[in-house]
């Protein structure tokens, strides 16, 4: 087993009385692919949110590559691309990802990874024009432009076609073979099945069940045992 890129230790957290996050435990390998899946309201954004700095946990800690949050995003060693972001508007991707580019030592050649992702065929379009799919695929873009060592993605094939889904998932394990650690949230269970090291189901805001696919499954689909471990959320 690698040493661990994140690890989650019992972090709770509760909004109006509500609590979202309830002693979460939660461990990435390093340069694995680790899937964090549960319906909708079991916490996994909120989750992503406290390991990026962008929410705070009432309780429990949280350490990534042994750093902090903040001290781990101030040394560019995260990624993350996010269910939506309203922000990029008028730009184009590619000179979004050239923007982007600058703000790291070292980033990826911005025209490897714009063809690697296929950016080439809407490059004209400003951001808010893109269809939800092309969003999709700028966002993963400027989510691995800075070569960060852990990524994290909030259903990154969300409204992809499957030539275009297939193609990410392509991307993402050439990541994982070059040492790149990625947890990635999604609803889908075939994806977490092709691309998953580890799987982690939360619901209401704890770990249910984890395992590698095989020792979960054993006989069951993935999806069976989502169904049998998971209440079911709130939209």
């Amino acid at each position: 087993m690698s040493d661990p890129a994140l690890e989650i230790d019992e972090i709770s957290l509760s909004r109006t009385g509500r609590a979202i996050l309830n002693a979460l435990s939660v461990t990435a390998e390093g340069g694995r692919i680790t899937a964090l899946l549960g319906p909708n309201g079991a916490g996994k954004t909120t989750t992503i949110r406290c390991c990026t700095g962008l929410m705070t946990p009432d309780s429990g800690t949280i350490r990534i590559l042994g750093h902090d949050p903040a001290t781990a995003a101030a040394r560019g060693l995260v990624g993350v691309m996010p269910q939506h972001t309203g922000a990029w508007s008028g730009i184009r991707p590619l000179e979004l990802l050239r923007y982007l580019a600058t703000l790291h030592a070292h980033p990826l050649p911005v025209a490897e990874l714009a063809a690697a992702l296929g950016l080439d065929d809407f490059a004209g379009t400003p951001y808010r024009r893109l269809s939800g799919g092309q969003q999709q695929l700028v966002n993963l873009a400027g989510s691995l432009i800075g070569r960060p060592a852990l990524v994290f993605l909030d259903e990154p094939t969300a409204g992809l076609d499957p030539h275009v889904r297939r193609r990410v998932w392509d991307l993402m394990r050439t990541l994982r073979d070059s040492g790149v650690s990625l947890l990635l949230t999604t609803h889908s269970m075939a994806e977490a099945e092709a691309l998953a090291d580890r799987v982690w189901i939360i619901d209401r805001g704890r770990v249910t069940v984890s395992g590698t696919v095989a020792e979960l499954t054993d006989g069951q689909t993935l999806e069976d045992l989502f169904l049998q471990v998971t209440s079911g959320g709130a939209s």
